[in-house]
């Protein structure tokens, strides 16, 4: 009669090709060689919907630092966030930044009295603006143009995903009539 033994996987062979290629990959992908801290564009929390500049230098984008949901704005050549005051209120998302030439424009959606409305904060003046106060549907995905006067969204106002343009007119200041830039002092979020 032939005696049965139990095999459990612990007890096969090792292929120590295996165990050496996993545990090299378990090493390259150490979170450590990512540059993390308050100054730092990476960090451990939730980033997301990144608009770029026209010109390459700012970004920004949704974070949960801080333990908020809050938009953010990082100077890529100076490697460094910039202050935004009043751009994050209290009790209010952000989402979808889309950003003009200099980023001097932020286009974004936030709340105003429970549904989402297109909004334009200006770095030179540090104010915020609700540029669709009246539209009955939702609207989502605002885009600015490079110059800031075109604001282009979708809006479900006739029961249907549409894309209205909004035209700021004329008489405002643009981004870039001189192609200089906005410069504000840095800060940490």
């Amino acid at each position: 009669m032939k005696k049965f033994t139990p095999k459990f996987w612990l007890q096969r062979p090792i292929r120590w090709s295996l165990v050496f290629s996993l545990t090299s990959l378990l090493i390259s992908c150490n979170s450590n060689d990512i540059p993390i801290g308050p100054t730092s564009l990476n960090s451990r929390y939730t980033e997301e919907q990144p608009g770029l500049s026209g010109n390459g230098r700012f970004l920004a984008f949704i974070s949960n630092r801080n333990g908020s949901h809050q938009l953010l704005v990082y100077d890529l050549s100076q490697q460094r966030f910039v202050r935004t005051p009043g751009l994050n209120r209290p009790e209010t998302i952000a989402e979808s930044p889309s950003l003009s030439y200099t980023g001097r424009y932020i286009a974004y959606i936030t709340s105003d009295q429970g549904r989402p409305v297109v909004a334009l904060y200006d770095r030179a003046t540090q104010q915020s603006q609700i540029l669709t106060p009246t539209y009955r549907g939702w609207v989502r995905n605002p885009g600015i143009s490079p110059d800031g006067r075109y604001i282009v969204f979708e809006t479900a106002s006739r029961g249907q995903w549409d894309i209205e343009v909004l035209d700021r007119g004329p008489n405002l200041e643009l981004d870039i009539p001189n192609g200089a830039t906005v410069d504000t002092p840095p800060t940490s979020p």
